[in-house]
Order: C-alpha cells, then structure tokens, then sequence
C-alpha cells in the first residue's frame, strides 16, 4: 500500500474512534474516476453518491464529509478543501473560501457531491472525497477540468472595436484543431473572423456578433472539450442606418438608443451630443445624462424639408465613444393648384419625400369621403397608367367635384411595412355643408330650366300687350283727337283775355 493511502487510511480510523464509533469495514469503494470540465467563471459540481447497493435509509445523523485535492506533482500532500464533521461544523480552505459548498439537506439523501461557484483555472486537478457514515467509509475520485475563455480587450466591447476571443484547457494533451461556432453555427476563419492558435479575432464587430459562442477543442488523444461565452457589445439597437419618416409640420424623434444599460458594463458617466452639419453650419444638441435609461433621442417640434438630413449621435462611455447616424425623410403634397380649387378643375396631388431609397411605393386614401365613398382608396397602379414617369407619387383627380372634399392621405410603404404617411386638406370653392342627393340632381335642373323659361314667356307677353294698347285699330279716331284739342285750346284763351280786359 502507498504510503499516503495508509495515512489516510490510518486518519480516517482515528476519526471513526474519536466518534465513538468502531467501523465494522469499509464501504464500496468507486474506484472509477470521473471527469468533469466546467467553464471558468461557471460553477461545477463534482459528483459524489452512495453507492447504489447502499441505501439512503442507512445513513444515521452522523455522517463526516472531507474533499481533498491533489497537488500538482505525484509527491506532493493533497490538501483540504472542503471538512463537514459529525456535529455538522465546517472547515473550508482559505483560498477558495466561500466558493466551495455541500448541502446538509442532500447528505441525509446519500449525496456528497461538492459545488464550486465560480470556478476558476487554478482549480483544476483531482479532487477526492471521503464519507464516513455508520456503516462504513464510501471515497470519489473526481478529475476536474478548466476550459477557459478570455476577452481582450475586457468588457465593455465596444461595437467597430477590435476584439480577440481566446481559447483553452487544462488537458495535458497536444491541441490539434479548434473550431469557433455562433449561435449554433460554424465560422469561417476568413473576412472579418481569423483564428490562430486557439483565438478568434474579429476585426469590427457589430451587434450581429453579439449572442452565444462556443469554442470546441480538438486534442492529440482524440478528447473533444467545448465551452460556451455570451459576448455582450455595447452599441445601438436598431437597423444599422435608421430612417425616420415624418410628415411637414409634424414632430419627429430621432432615435438613439444603446444595446445595454450602462450601468450593467458598471459606467457611471455617459454623455451625449447629436450634430448636424446644414448649409456649411454646425448645428449641435446635448443631451442631458440618465444612466437609468438606455435611450437618448433628439426631439424635434415641428419639421420642413429644411429640416431633412442626416444627424449625428455620438455617445461618449469612460474613455471610448460610439455614433450612430440617423437619416430624417420628410414627407410632403405639392397640389398642381394653389388656394380652394373649382369645382370641374383638372388637379394633381403630388407626394414628395426628401430622401428616398427606391425601394418605397405610396398609396392615396381619402379620410372624409360620403357613405356612400367611404374610404376611397385610390392605389398608384390604377392612378398612374400610362404615366409611368411619376413613379406613383400623383394621384389624379381629371374633374374634382364635391365628394373629393376633405382630407387625402398619402401613405408611404416600404419591405418592413408602412414607414410614414402625410395629410393634405382639399378645398373646394362654393362647397356646401349638405348637398342633395345625386339621384335628384337631373330633375332640379329641369325644373329651374322650366321656371326660367316660364317667366321669360310671361315677360314677352306683357310686353306685347303694353304695345297693342298704345296703338288702337281706328287711326281717324286719332287723327279727330288731334284736331280737336288745338281748338280747345283757343277758346279757353280767349276767355282769359275777356276777363283780363273786364277788370281793367
């Protein structure tokens, strides 16, 4: 027998003695060793179990626990790492205090197994366990491997920024392969991803790369050893390039929003500006600081086609900063007339966006139209044939009467759905609030036509009978009259001169 196999042998008896209690023999022993690989700064459990011809119903209320781990060499002691003694008090190695455990309520259960959280590569070797119940004295031998995954530089990565992935293990074996896989997939080593001796370098790492990797290595003796890291990049959420939509005279919010709280990366100052260079000018905002909140956009109250352009977000964290450019696209109605239009006019409504990326189609609609033309909806495919020059954006009204009053809204659609939508109120002159239905429409003209044709009969009829009665059928009559009326007029002279003369 070894020599330090008979020490242990020999200390497990004294304590067996000490308690009281004379081991009738000893237990099963699991000569088989285990393997167990734990990532570093994951936990591990080394497993240890009552034998499976034991049963748990043996165990009494004294039951000791003591994991050692092996030293580097042959020759070297193992040492203590984790005592649990018969009246429950515990022992544990300084330097992995408070990271090793065993749980009271499973060793009544027959397990023994130890916890190790977090796990760290130094830890890695042979771990022996040691369990001394009334029955006898049941041993572990557990071999506890490191893959370790290293980030260079450390967190917070920061998106565009180089980064290097590292790779590897505690085995003594010679590395033959080592394969790289993202959310499940296998990455090229090429382009933007390169490996070299175990690390994967990725030359402007975008929020895509962030998620899930796992390194897999290949050894000498066949033995394949994976491990798994969850890559956090501090940048935008979002499409890379963002577009806001916003029609005239309507607010707009640019959007910049980061991946992650600061906080979370442990910064504590953050600061944040948007600039817009316009017209040779420098237009510049600051963003007052929040480090609750992950989102800081630039607020706009009312936006022209002046407005549109590209704006500039820059978000300074520790030492590094990261920016985003926002693209606003302003949607406006150019009619083809300008002020109230005349009913029967010919007009055009022309849609107009600032910064078009080709990929968009629009679509008219018409918000306040009569019941009985509600929702007319007027798509650029039927408004436009045989105008294909337009590209969709007029919508044509060949004879404008009084159900097109109201408002029209031209809507903007793009492969991800309705990006924006802008408003234009048609007016139309002499508009009534209620006009009679159509079906009446031919009979009231009828009937003006007829009251107008009524009256212009009664009017040449009195003047016909106003002339007959000037000209009578006997003209002597008239001719004796006239004779008449000068020989009147010298009698009554006559006797103004009689009596002119009586008075004198």
């Amino acid at each position: 027998m070894r020599p330090v196999s008979l020490v242990m042998f020999l200390t497990f008896t004294l304590l067996a003695f000490n308690a009281g209690h004379i081991l009738p023999r000893i237990a099963d022993w699991e000569s088989r060793e285990q393997k167990v690989w734990a990532r570093a700064g994951s936990s591990a459990v080394l497993p240890c179990h009552l034998s499976p011809r034991k049963s748990w119903k043996q165990l009494s209320d004294k039951i000791s626990v003591l994991w050692k781990r092996h030293g580097g060499s042959a020759h070297q002691e193992p040492h203590m790492v984790l005592e649990v003694g018969y009246s429950g008090l515990r022992k544990t190695a300084l330097p992995m205090r408070p990271r090793v455990s065993v749980q009271d309520s499973t060793l009544r259960n027959g397990n023994f197994s130890l916890r190790i959280d977090p796990v760290r590569s130094e830890d890695a070797g042979l771990y022996e366990a040691w369990v001394v119940y009334n029955t006898g004295v049941q041993s572990c031998q557990v071999d506890l491997g490191v893959i370790t995954v290293t980030l260079s530089p450390p967190s917070p990565v920061v998106e565009n920024e180089p980064l290097l992935l590292s790779c590897n293990s505690s085995h003594r074996a010679s590395l033959v392969e080592t394969r790289w896989f993202h959310n499940g997939h296998l990455v090229p080593t090429s382009g933007t991803f390169c490996s070299l001796h175990g690390a994967l370098s990725i030359l402007r790492p975008a929020m895509s790369n962030a998620g899930s990797w796992r390194c897999q290595l290949r050894y000498s003796d066949n033995e394949i050893i994976s491990a798994t890291y969850n890559l956090k990049i501090l940048g935008f959420d979002g499409p890379t390039n963002p577009v806001v939509y916003a029609a005239a005279g309507s607010a707009a919010d640019l959007p910049c929003t980061l991946s992650y709280l600061p906080t979370a990366f442990g910064i504590n100052m953050v600061t944040v500006h948007w600039s817009r260079l316009a017209g040779g000018h420098l237009q510049d905002w600051g963003i007052s600081q929040n480090l609750s909140s992950r989102s800081f956009p630039l607020h706009l109250p009312a936006v022209g086609p002046g407005d549109a352009g590209q704006y500039h977000c820059a978000v300074s964290v520790d030492s590094k900063t990261i920016s985003r450019d926002v693209t606003l696209a302003v949607l406006t109605v150019t009619p083809s007339i300008q002020g109230p239009v005349s009913e029967g006019s010919h007009l055009l409504l022309i849609c107009s966006l600032t910064h078009p990326w080709g990929h968009e189609r629009f679509q008219w609609k018409h918000l306040d139209s009569a019941p009985t033309n509600s929702k007319l909806a007027v798509t650029t495919s039927r408004n436009l044939e045989g105008h294909r020059s337009q590209t969709g954006r007029t919508l044509e009204i060949p004879q404008v009467s009084q159900k097109d009053t109201g408002t029209w809204e031209c809507s903007v659609y793009g492969p991800e759905g309705r990006l924006g939508a802008v408003e234009y109120g048609l007016q139309i002159t002499g508009a009534q609030v209620s006009s009679p239905p159509t079906i009446f429409s031919g009979q009231v003209t009828f009937g003006l036509t007829l009251t107008l044709f009524l009256l212009l009969a009664a009017c040449v009829l009195a003047l016909a009978l106003q002339k007959r009665a000037r000209f009578p059928a006997f003209p002597a009559l008239e001719g004796m009259v006239a004779v008449t009326v000068p020989r009147k007029k010298e009698v009554e002279e006559n006797q103004k001169e009689k009596i002119q003369q009586t008075e004198c």
